[in-house]
């Protein structure tokens, strides 16, 4: 049985473990890039440091943002291919995302660095804050293309049947960032910019990594000269997509200024250093079910092109049982031992004050997050983007921009911390009614997966 027909056929249980585990240890050791330059940034540079990462963080979002929009989005289509035994496609469509890919990093850096200054200033940057922000903002947007080609085409691994090599990719960047970063903060006295280098040269390794696989032998989808032109065919699908997580992500960026600004206004500086840390939690614990999802989208993908909605509906069925279990051991951790976790980054007691009784209030909802999650990447991996799209919406615009601009008013700063577990309820509510009613008609349409696509 090769890797691709195994989506098929092999026992659904065994072939989520297969894949989810070495996604899961892939993505929450990529969670620790956050995790570890903050924690050096905080006990090596200071709290006002932290405040010019979490302020540079939005600039970070858009970035990933569109390694989402071609990376997950081509994910997604290459996995339908497959299972509809069109390789020669699915090869075609790798060669489009990677100029995809290239073209728009390289892009995001271009007006990075000619728009760098306002940009901050306009993300809320104070005057102290903003030296430290644009240092690592500068070294940051020097490996945009290095970030979007070795997280977008990394997936195309998983894709393709090979998650093992895809969970060594994330491994690798991590292990790399963590033993750079105390050399270039504390060894080489390099501050905030060492922070952002240690995570671009990282980055450059994991994007080499990756296409070194695409151009040898292991591969079963290559990365070929004649596949790289654009063709709209097959670009409209992948943007159809891969606007979904794009439009989160992006949102997500936007949201994390209007947060920040909120914070500022009903705190200071300091809340913005507590959220940074409260932000890079958050992070590692999404990571495993981000895991669990990409372990999930080829199953899924391959499943719903060949027309075998027993084995999509029970992928989604175990994948939303493993979240759950997943996100409520975060909330356990998050609300047991808040202080010690505060801590790690830093020695400052009255920022440890402030993140504990913020990353309580702000995460208290995290095990019915794990729905909606879960949904929103089974309607990616099914081909259908409106869906996933006005979800991954949902609790961002629908829900927690109004908390943001409202709670405050009344509660004063606990509100802003509060505006996440309220919109965090609603939205999964809204996603239970949405699943209940795609799985209703699941099948029913022979021309489904073809018109959704």
């Amino acid at each position: 049985m090769n890797r691709s027909q195994q989506l098929g056929e092999e026992k659904i249980g065994k072939l989520l473990l297969k894949f989810s585990i070495p996604a899961m240890i892939g993505m929450l050791v990529n969670g620790l890039y956050n995790i570890v330059d903050r924690i050096f940034v905080g006990r090596g540079v200071g709290s006002l440091a932290l405040s010019g990462i979490a302020i540079s963080f939005p600039i970070t979002l858009a970035i990933m943002a569109f390694g989402m929009l071609i990376g997950l989005g081509a994910t997604s289509v290459i996995s339908i291919r497959l299972g509809q035994q069109k390789r020669q496609e699915a090869e075609r469509i790798v060669g489009n995302a990677f100029i995809l890919l290239l073209g728009i990093s390289l892009t995001i850096t271009l007006l990075g660095y000619l728009f760098m200054d306002p940009l901050l200033v306009g993300l809320g940057a104070s005057p102290e804050v903003l030296p430290y922000a644009k240092q690592y903002i500068s070294v940051l947007l020097a490996g945009a293309v290095f970030q979007s080609i070795g997280f977008g085409m990394n997936n195309f691994i998983r894709a393709e049947g090979n998650p093992k090599i895809a969970m060594v990719t994330m491994i690798l960047g991590a292990v790399l960032n963590t033993i750079l970063n105390p050399i270039f903060i504390f060894g080489l006295h390099l501050g905030v910019a060492g922070s952002a280098l240690a995570t671009v040269i990282s980055q450059f390794v994991t994007s080499v990594w990756v296409l070194y696989y695409f151009l040898g032998d292991r591969a079963l989808l290559k990365l070929r000269l004649k596949n790289l032109k654009l063709e709209w065919i097959f670009v409209k699908d992948i943007l159809a997509i891969g606007i979904s997580p794009f439009s989160m992500q992006l949102v997500g960026s936007f949201v994390t200024v209007f947060l920040n600004k909120s914070l500022a206004s009903y705190g200071g500086d300091l809340p913005i250093a507590a959220m940074g840390i409260i932000t890079s939690i958050a992070m590692l614990i999404f990571m495993p079910i981000f895991g669990i999802g990409q372990g999930a989208q080829p199953i899924l993908g391959y499943n719903y092109g060949a027309r075998n909605y027993d084995r999509v509906k029970q992928t989604l069925k175990l994948s939303m049982i493993a979240s759950t279990v997943v996100m409520t051991v975060g909330f356990l951790m998050v609300e047991l031992f808040p202080v010690v976790i505060m801590t790690l980054f830093s020695t400052d007691p009255e920022l440890i004050r402030v993140g504990a009784n913020g990353m309580r209030l702000y995460l208290m909802m995290l095990p019915v997050i794990a729905l909606q999650v879960t949904v929103v990447g089974y309607f990616q991996a099914t081909g259908k983007p409106r869906k996933s799209l006005v979800l991954s919406l949902s609790r961002q615009l629908l829900f927690l921009v109004p908390m943001i601009w409202l709670l405050p008013r009344f509660l004063g700063l606990t509100g802003v911390w509060l505006a996440a577990p309220v919109s965090d309820l609603a939205s999964a509510l809204l996603t239970v009614v949405w699943l209940y009613n795609d799985l209703k008609h699941l099948g029913h349409s022979e021309g489904q997966v073809e018109a959704d696509v």
